[in-house]
């Protein structure tokens, strides 16, 4: 049977929804926080050398950058058809009208969001992400990102829940040469420059290209464009090297010793804004009058807003109640809560995951079922069923929130 009739026969069976297998993504440089529901056991479960898994990616048709060695689909998200498997991506480009619509195909020519859920011990090295105009020096693209911190995850906050984020207004071009100068001395001081802001559940961030940050230890929800490009400059987090090669490694190579090049990287009135907190700070945004949502069983509010790349919900079906959400956009989807059913298909949220299991907590859904509307069930008459959705570009509905 061709990989199109299997999606068409997915599609049918779901009415426009498929389930999509859990995406598991190592990191080197960090520790695995251990609150993403991997059993313990398989936290190293591609090798030590590759690094903890810290990260779960999500609706993703985005390889993960992560040097020499990557499995070619590391990164990458699968549909779950019965027992096979085929690469979302795939999909996206077999039947890509059908999954995003026709004017999103059109306008942006696939899926260009990578979302995902990252969980680690300690803080992230201070690291920025490029730029449109550096990012395609190096054939990728530019990348922004947001972050929001669901509750349910964030049971406990681990080692450092603050992120460093920007510099402190008054910081020079001179500060930040001399830190990358100090690269071999140890600790090159480039958090003297910045200034760490504490991290609230249910709360979030947006971070543009070309602003460093240093993400701190809560789980975080962050959809962003799917690019995997950065460059640390921090060259010691929590007494571990960071080697001058991660911070170079999406930098033409003959600027890899080019400081100026490096420093021209950042974005420096974003860098140094003296608002920082008040434009990049987001607290969630009811989608709908609240007395009128909960009146139909449901509350919903935007989490992650104001940019054209990228926009998230996050969606409570109350105890024992039913409701039918459209959308005017297709969109991925992960449980953090609760159990019922979404269409035609049952999900619940697990409590552990061994590597390589299929789940019920992770679903896209498509242009034509998220405009018709979905049925959604909570079938707890206690608990709330809770989930994050997330929107590649072209979701009309977030274009209010849209900063010029």
């Amino acid at each position: 049977m061709s990989t199109t009739t299997l999606l068409r026969g997915a599609l049918a069976a779901g009415e426009g929804i498929v389930r999509l297998a859990p995406c598991w993504v190592p990191r080197s440089f960090l520790m695995p926080g251990g609150r993403l529901k991997l059993h313990t056991d398989d936290l190293y479960a591609l090798g030590a050398h590759r690094g903890g898994i810290d990260e779960r990616w999500f609706a993703s048709t985005t390889n993960a950058d992560n040097g020499p060695g990557t499995p070619d689909d590391e990164g990458l998200s699968y549909i779950a058809v019965g027992d096979q498997r085929i690469l979302l991506r795939e999909a996206v480009e077999t039947l890509g009208d059908q999954f995003l619509g026709a004017d999103v195909m059109a306008k942006y020519g696939g899926w260009n969001v990578l979302t995902k859920f990252f969980d680690n011990l300690g803080p992230i090295p201070h690291h920025m992400h490029q730029m449109e105009e550096h990012a395609a020096k190096v054939g990728r693209k530019g990348k922004p990102e947001a972050y929001y911190f669901p509750p349910q995850l964030n049971f406990k906050g681990n080692n450092f829940p603050y992120t460093f984020m920007g510099l402190e207004p008054g910081t020079t071009k001179d500060d930040v040469l001399n830190c990358l100068r100090k690269w071999q001395q140890g600790d090159n001081g480039i958090l003297d420059h910045s200034k760490a802001y504490r991290l609230q559940p249910g709360t979030g961030w947006q971070i543009d290209a070309g602003i460093l940050h240093a993400p701190g230890s809560l789980v975080t929800y962050e959809p962003q464009v799917n690019s995997d490009v950065f460059g640390m400059f921090q060259s010691l987090v929590e007494g571990r090297y960071v080697p001058w090669e991660l911070l170079v490694k999406d930098v033409p190579p003959e600027h890899h010793q080019d400081l100026d090049y490096i420093f021209g990287m950042l974005d420096w009135e974003a860098n140094v804004d003296p608002e920082f907190m008040k434009n990049r700070l987001f607290h969630p945004s009811p989608a709908k009058p609240v007395e009128e949502m909960r009146e139909a069983g449901y509350e919903e509010n935007w989490v992650v807003y104001s940019t054209p790349h990228y926009s998230a919900k996050e969606l409570t079906v109350l105890p024992g109640r039913s409701a039918v959400i459209t959308d005017a956009a297709a969109y991925g989807l992960i449980l953090t809560q609760g159990h019922g059913s979404i269409g035609k298909l049952a999900v619940d949220t697990p409590s552990l995951i061994r590597f390589g299991q299929m789940t019920s907590d992770e679903l896209f859904v498509s242009y034509e079922a998220a405009r018709a509307g979905v049925k959604i069930t909570n079938a707890s008459a206690t608990d709330p069923l809770v989930m994050l959705k997330h929107f590649g570009p072209g979701n009309p509905e977030a274009a209010r929130f849209i900063k010029q």
